[in-house]
């Protein structure tokens, strides 16, 4: 099929940051593109062809989408799952499968895959309520501290709380969850892996995640992990196995846990381009998202390593603003070396929402974090007076 300056049209479910940032390669190949987002405001509808507002949880409106295009995808798991198994019945090319984000989609569904499958995770247990765990502590079939996520629809660090005391439970929303034993770690990982359909799979280099305390958000992903090269070759092998047994087509990113005894515990997995894979649009020879393009598409893909040190530092809102977004001091970053701002396009800023992310290249790792450490203290996302 020519892909091409073509008739061709490819589908995306979801018009975030991700999906505008993919559109960045989309429009460098000349590659149609449709849109489907419930915001008509999305980041995304200022880069695509065509752009649809709607509901990506409403059958009818992701089925009648999907019919006007030629390959689908998505940049967000939360998507109508039988809306795409009817496309994918009636031939459309839909990646990854609805198969796939059946086994993804629901976070208690995802840990019994690991467990099922042999794959290293933390052990757990599944409630159908917070009443219901509640119960389990009351009996000490649970220890706490532990960490409680919601099942379906936690995002951006939401729906993941650390429970350290009894009352850390009284404000949970009534929706099914799983309790998970506290991993001493000590590192936060990720591994993407990439897949066409005809098979041929890459990894990326590990990456290392530094977290906000508070948040629960990334702040700084680190590539190369600073970690001993026979982790990250057993990092690397875990993720593959991980994208073989879930038999994904595009971009896998599985997060995982070191532990102190250099254990590698997977933690999640997203099967969509990654946060922790920004940083390859300007360090690595081929970025993430135009290697979920290739892979989607039944391309060659392209070469995963890294050309220098990269390190991406989250931009979010900061605390006490809400309101029109305003990156203050932008100016003074954009003056040095090796320094890239990625503004996603959202006009209003709250606190710790992502607004954007910027890349910091250098030869020398160290180098580059002590400038990312600069960066972080120089930029804010605030709002207009």
């Amino acid at each position: 099929m020519n892909y091409f300056s073509s008739d061709f049209k490819l589908g995306i479910l979801g018009g975030g940051q991700l999906g505008k940032m993919l559109l960045s390669d989309t429009r460098k190949f000349d590659i149609q593109t449709y849109v489907l987002d419930p915001s008509d405001e999305a980041p995304s509808k200022i880069a695509c062809n065509k752009f649809f507002q709607g509901d990506l949880m409403d059958y009818e409106t992701v089925y009648n989408f999907g019919k006007q295009v030629d390959v689908l995808t998505f940049e967000i798991e939360l998507v109508n799952l039988e809306a795409l198994t009817q496309l994918e019945n009636e031939g459309l090319k839909v990646y990854p499968s609805p198969k796939t984000l059946k086994g993804i989609q629901n976070k208690g569904t995802q840990k019994d895959f690991y467990t099922q499958s042999n794959i290293p995770t933390a052990s757990y247990l599944r409630f159908e309520s917070p009443a219901h765990l509640q119960k389990s502590v009351g009996n000490n079939e649970i220890t706490i501290p532990f960490v409680w996520k919601c099942t379906e629809f936690g995002y951006d660090g939401n729906g993941v709380k650390v429970i350290r005391q009894i009352s850390d439970m009284d404000d949970l929303p009534n929706v099914e969850c799983i309790a998970e034993t506290m991993v001493p770690f000590k590192n936060e990982l990720a591994v993407i892996v990439v897949r066409n359909p005809s098979g041929e799979i890459k990894t990326y280099p590990v990456v290392e995640m530094e977290f906000h305390p508070e948040a629960n958000q990334v702040e700084y992903v680190i590539c190369p992990a600073r970690i001993d090269e026979k982790v990250a070759e057993k990092a690397r092998a875990i993720a593959l196995n991980v994208s073989e047994k879930f038999n994904h087509v595009g971009l896998l990113a599985v997060e995982m846990f070191q532990t102190h005894e250099d254990e590698i515990l997977v933690n999640e997995v997203a099967p969509r381009p990654h946060n922790s894979g920004h940083y390859s649009i300007e360090a690595s020879y081929t970025s993430q998202f135009e290697n979920h393009l290739r892979a989607i598409l039944d391309l060659p893909l392209g070469n995963t390593d890294s050309k220098v040190a990269g390190i991406m530092v989250n931009l979010v809102g900061a605390e006490g603003f809400s309101g029109d977004v305003v990156y203050e001091n932008i100016e003074t970053i954009l003056g040095w070396n090796g320094v890239t701002p990625h503004i996603y396009g959202k006009k209003q800023t709250r606190p710790f929402r992502k607004m954007g992310h910027v890349t910091i290249v250098n030869e020398n790792m160290q180098e580059a974090r002590r400038i990312a450490e600069d960066v972080k203290n120089t930029i804010r996302v605030i709002s207009a007076q």
